[in-house]
């Protein structure tokens, strides 16, 4: 999957405002509303929240993945968010999360959902690349990073 044709300095945010779960899920979609791909904020703000409350996506080590299966979007929408001193999102080993990326994807389609899932967990596995894209000092910097792979 090219991280490039779906990730740019749009659908980044360096600085995530929120300080709860739900606060930082509704910015993240702020920042994927963006995109103009997004037919119905409620309805996928819905999508995601309900997804959530099965179970947390609040992986390990520092990174969230909250993501929904929505007819509010025709093809796979992402953004990514850094939230520095981290936020309690129910994490599996109950570490604050810091980098959050969200996903959208159509409801009928489940390729390249698991594609980007994959793609980013293989950048993200280990902690040098994690630290590197926490400390990121721009947009710029942090699309580097992901795109090129080069946080490993």
């Amino acid at each position: 999957m090219n991280l490039g044709k779906l990730l740019n300095k749009n659908v980044i945010c360096m600085d995530l405002p929120g300080q709860s779960k739900e606060q930082v899920i509704e910015a993240l979609l702020d920042v994927a509303m963006t995109t103009g791909k997004i037919k119905d904020k409620e309805a996928a703000l819905k999508c995601i929240l309900e997804r959530e409350n099965k179970m947390s996506t609040g992986i390990q080590a520092g990174i969230a993945i909250p993501h929904g299966k929505t007819d509010t979007v025709d093809e796979l929408v992402a953004c990514i968010g850094i939230k520095r001193e981290g936020v309690d999102f129910d994490s599996l080993d109950g570490k604050l999360s810091r980098i959050f990326i969200m996903t959208l994807s159509p409801a009928n389609k489940v390729g390249p959902h698991v594609q980007f899932l994959a793609e980013i967990s293989r950048l993200l596995r280990q902690k040098e690349a994690r630290e590197r894209v926490v400390s990121a000092g721009s947009v710029e910097e942090l699309l580097d990073l992901i795109i090129t792979g080069d946080g490993k």
